[in-house]
């Protein structure tokens, strides 16, 4: 794809053809965060929902300042969870200590599971300690992935004292709960960890037993 000027990806993002719209979008992976960020700006409220998804998804990568403020008022108030949803995994782009606040409430109180994962998810990204009371008791949520994003967050972290908390999945019938665990358990360096992915690395699912493989040669060296 040809590079484009800022003064052309302005103008296709004003074109009335979305697919115009989400190519202006996909050509400013190569334009600076603060010259990309006020053209992403124009169409955060379009009125194609994937083209809206790209350009919230856009603000965590091309981080400015004020990519923060209006990810968290998208989170908090957009009307649509699709848009909440995507302004959560943005958040966790960002690697921005301030996203726990937002993102444990979005946890808490989005009635949408896909908000409720992608903040989950993302406060794996942030990498922020205060997660664990929340990771803990997502683990015992009814949905699976909520579960397999508790998992995996809880590894991002390295959370040492939810070991224990984790290998209960250790013989989940989903096998993609035991992938998660498989890797995170690569970033939680204890006995019993090693004794939980020599078990796994047996799996009868051969993604299950890689992982563990993976995992054991990370924490074994």
């Amino acid at each position: 794809m040809q590079n484009l000027s800022l003064e052309q990806i302005s103008a296709q993002l004003d074109s009335e053809n979305s697919r115009d719209r989400l190519l202006a979008l996909a050509s400013l992976r190569e334009v600076s965060a603060t010259e990309a960020v006020p053209l992403i700006k124009k169409v955060l409220y379009d009125p194609n929902l994937p083209v809206r998804s790209m350009a919230v998804f856009a603000l965590g990568v091309k981080q400015t300042e004020e990519c923060y403020s209006i990810l968290v008022e998208l989170l908090e108030k957009d009307e649509d969870y699709g848009v909440r949803a995507d302004a959560a995994g943005a958040l966790g782009y960002l690697e921005d200590v301030r996203a726990f606040e937002p993102l444990a409430r979005a946890f808490y109180e989005d009635t949408s599971w896909l908000v409720r994962f992608s903040a989950a998810v993302s406060l794996g990204n942030i990498k922020d300690k205060r997660a664990h009371d929340l990771l803990i008791e997502a683990l015992d949520s009814q949905e699976l992935v909520i579960q397999q994003a508790a998992i995996a967050a809880l590894g991002e972290i390295g959370d040492l004292e939810a070991v224990d908390n984790v290998l209960k999945f250790a013989s989940s019938e989903d096998w993609l709960i035991r992938q998660r665990l498989a890797e995170a358990l690569g970033n939680m360096s204890t006995p019993k960890s090693v004794s939980a992915l020599k078990y796994l690395e047996k799996d009868t699912h051969p993604q299950v037993s890689q992982a563990a493989s993976i995992s054991l040669q990370r924490l074994l060296g």
